[in-house]
């Protein structure tokens, strides 16, 4: 959730240009490992961190599948497993999150859990802002910033970086209706809810998305 600040913001806020990536400042302090954010590009709407959301959800969505196979006579519905031990301070933020999306969607739910977790939370300084990424290794992780949240309403930030694990691309354009405009309407923006549309693209992605990488993971485990 890369945003653009005006600096009536940041002045308002009592933030400073650096600390919000808008010049040089110190990385991350709680990422996971130093290579996993370093590679990971500012915010200028590229293709690199539209890749970067894709991979990130392709990690979760193989994680998931892999562990389904392992036990594939379960009825269980489809659940994807995060782990929010590493950022305490958005601990409620987060669990709303998961609220929000459990209660918005039927063909996936998130549930904490430290053991055998899909994605992580982690906290910290960036001046990145807030993102979603993968280690390339089929782990993934979200990372929350501090100067950010202090902008941003907090829960949206979660949420809207919570929609990446679920195959959510950005969409900066959009009004503030939709949760994946992320900091497009600015600060004043606090809904947390995805709009129809993308609570519908999450539907589809873990009926459709899921079943093949199911099959593929079923595959590879008779081949064993």
């Amino acid at each position: 959730m890369r945003m653009r600040m005006p600096l009536s913001v940041l002045t308002a806020a009592g933030l400073s240009v650096t600390a919000l990536g808008l010049g040089t400042a110190a990385p991350a302090s709680a990422a996971p490992t130093a290579g996993a954010t370093a590679s990971y590009a500012a915010y200028n709407g590229s293709g690199e961190e539209a890749a970067a959301n894709r991979a990130f959800f392709e990690a979760v969505l193989k994680s998931v599948a892999e562990k389904r196979a392992a036990n594939p006579k379960s009825t269980a519905a489809v659940t994807v497993v995060y782990n929010a031990s590493g950022a305490p301070t958005f601990a409620s933020q987060i669990s709303r999150s998961a609220q929000i999306w459990n209660s918005s969607v039927s063909n996936v739910k998130l549930q904490a859990g430290t053991s055998g977790a899909d994605f992580s939370y982690y906290e910290g300084n960036d001046p990145r802002g807030s993102y979603a990424s993968t280690d390339g290794h089929g782990r993934g992780y979200i990372f929350l910033d501090y100067q950010q949240n202090q902008v941003y309403d907090s829960t949206r930030v979660t949420a809207h970086e919570t929609g990446h694990v679920l195959g959510l691309p950005d969409h900066y354009e959009g009004p503030c209706s939709e949760l994946m405009s992320g900091g497009g309407p600015g600060p004043s923006c606090t809904n947390a809810y995805p709009d129809s549309a993308e609570r519908a693209r999450v539907d589809q992605l873990w009926a459709n998305g899921f079943a093949k990488a199911l099959d593929k993971a079923l595959q590879k485990a008779s081949a064993r």
